[in-house]
C-alpha cells in the first residue's frame, strides 16, 4: 500500500514568538499567518520484510533498521523516528510497523517558514491515511506539537503545526490550556494585492532557531528583563493591528506595522539579526522595499519584504546579484491545509 501527503509552509505576518511557552502560558499569545504554495511532502509504503526505512531526500539523510516497537531517538532523522514511535505506541497497540517513509520539502530546515513542524504534520497525515486514524485537525496539530516539543525536546512554539494542518489565513490565539484557530475570510482581491506587494527572499543562510527561542523564553520567565518582555508585548499587539489592516485591505498599513514589528522583534534577542542581514536590509530599503522582516525566529532563512509592485522586478534582480547564495522565491497563498491520499 502506498499513501502520500503534503502540508503547506507558512509565512508569519505578525505575532511571531508569542506562541512560545512560557510567554503564551502567562500572557497569552497571538499570531497572524498565512499558508503558501510551498510544501512538505511524504510518501509511506508498506513493506513485508520486517524492516523500517526512512529517507529525507532533500537533506540526503536516511535510516534503516528492524521494525521494532520503539526506535532510539539519536543521530539523524529524529523526527521521523519519534513520529513512528508515537504512532506505534498510541495507535497500533505497540506492534511494530514495517514500512518506508520518504520525505522532502520545498524549503530547507531553518528557513523560517515552519519547515520542520510542517514536515511533522505531513508525515502524521500520511500515517493517518494509512491506518485510518480518528484524528481531527486540532488532534493532528496538537500531536505534532507534542512530538516535537515533548518527545524530541526541541525548542519552539505552536503556530507552525496548526498553520500546516488548517491552511489558509488564520489569526491564532494561544494560552496554557488551549489553542484557538480563527480562519479569516479574506477577499480574493485583497490576497491578490497582498501577493503583488510581498517578496520572499531566501537569504542563503539556514539557522538554528534554538538560541533565539531560548532568549525569548528567558525574557518571558525573567521579570527583570523588562526590555525584552515589553518587545514581546509589542509584537503581540502588532498581530491585532495587522489583522485589522488586512481585513480593511490597508496594505500600506500592514507594511508600516511590519516595520515596527521587526524593530520590536529584534529587541527580543540579540541573535535575531546580524551584520549580513542588516546589509541586505539596507540594500533592499534603498531600492524599493518599504519594510521587511525575517520569517520565523530570525537569524537567517527567508526574508519577507513589502515592495511597490512596479519596483518588484528591479529589487528581485538586485537581491539575487548582491546576496551570496540568496534566492528569490515566487509564491501564492493557499487556502488548503494538509492533504493525504492513497495511491
Amino acid at each position: 500500500m502506498i499513501v502520500r501527503s503534503r502540508a503547506p509552509l507558512r509565512i508569519g505576518l505578525a505575532g511571531g514568538g508569542t506562541d512560545v511557552s512560557p510567554y503564551s502560558d502567562v500572557y497569552g499569545g497571538c499570531i497572524l499567518n498565512a499558508t503558501i504554495n510551498m510544501y512538505a511532502y511524504t510518501t509511506i509504503e508498506t513493506r513485508d520484510d520486517g524492516r523500517v526505512y526512512f529517507e529525507a531526500s532533500d537533506i540526503e539523510k536516511c535510516y534503516q533498521s528492524e521494525a521494532v516497537s520503539q526506535l532510539t531517538l539519536d543521530a539523524d532523522l529524529i523526527l521521523h523516528k519519534a513520529i513512528y514511535n508515537r504512532i506505534v505506541r498510541d495507535f497500533n497497540q505497540n506492534k511494530p510497523l514495517s514500512l518506508s517513509v520518504t520525505t522532502y520539502s520545498d524549503a530547507p530546515p531553518g528557513s523560517g517558514l515552519g519547515s520542520s513542524s510542517t514536515m511533522v504534520v505531513s508525515i502524521l497525515a500520511a500515517y493517518r491515511e494509512l491506518l485510518k486514524l480518528p484524528l481531527g485537525e486540532y488532534d493532528l496539530a496538537h500531536l505534532a506539537f507534542e512530538i516535537e516539543r515533548e518527545d524530541c525536546k526541541l525548542s519552539g512554539g505552536k503556530q507552525d503545526q496548526y498553520a500546516a494542518t488548517f491552511g489558509g489565513v488564520n489569526f491564532m490565539e494561544f494560552d496554557k490550556e488551549r489553542v484557538l484557530v480563527n480562519p479569516l475570510r479574506i477577499r480574493t482581491d485583497i490576497l491578490n494585492e497582498l501577493e503583488s506587494q510581498i517578496l520572499l527572499f531566501f537569504t542563503g543562510v539556514s539557522r538554528d532557531s534554538g538560541k533565539i527561542i531560548d532568549d525569548q523564553i528567558r525574557a518571558a520567565s525573567n521579570s527583570k528583563d523588562d526590555k525584552s518582555l515589553e518587545a514581546l508585548h509589542k509584537v503581540k499587539q502588532h498581530a491585532f493591528e495587522m489583522k485589522e489592516c488586512l481585513l480593511r485591505k490597508d496594505i500600506e498599513g500592514m507594511s508600516n506595522i511590519l516595520k515596527r514589528s521587526w524593530a520590536a522583534k529584534k529587541g527580543t534577542s540579540d541573535s535575531i539579526s546580524n551584520s549580513y542581514i542588516e546589509t541586505i536590509s539596507i540594500l533592499a530599503l534603498e531600492n524599493g522595499a518599504k519594510s521587511l522582516k525575517l520569517s520565523g525566529a530570525g537569524g537567517g532563512g527567508f526574508m519577507m519584504l513589502f515592495v511597490e509592485p512596479k519596483q518588484k522586478l528591479k529589487l528581485m534582480k538586485l537581491l539575487s546579484q548582491h546576496a551570496s547564495n540568496g534566492q528569490v522565491n515566487q509564491f501564492q497563498f493557499t487556502q488548503i491545509g494538509v492533504q493525504a491520499w492513497t495511491v
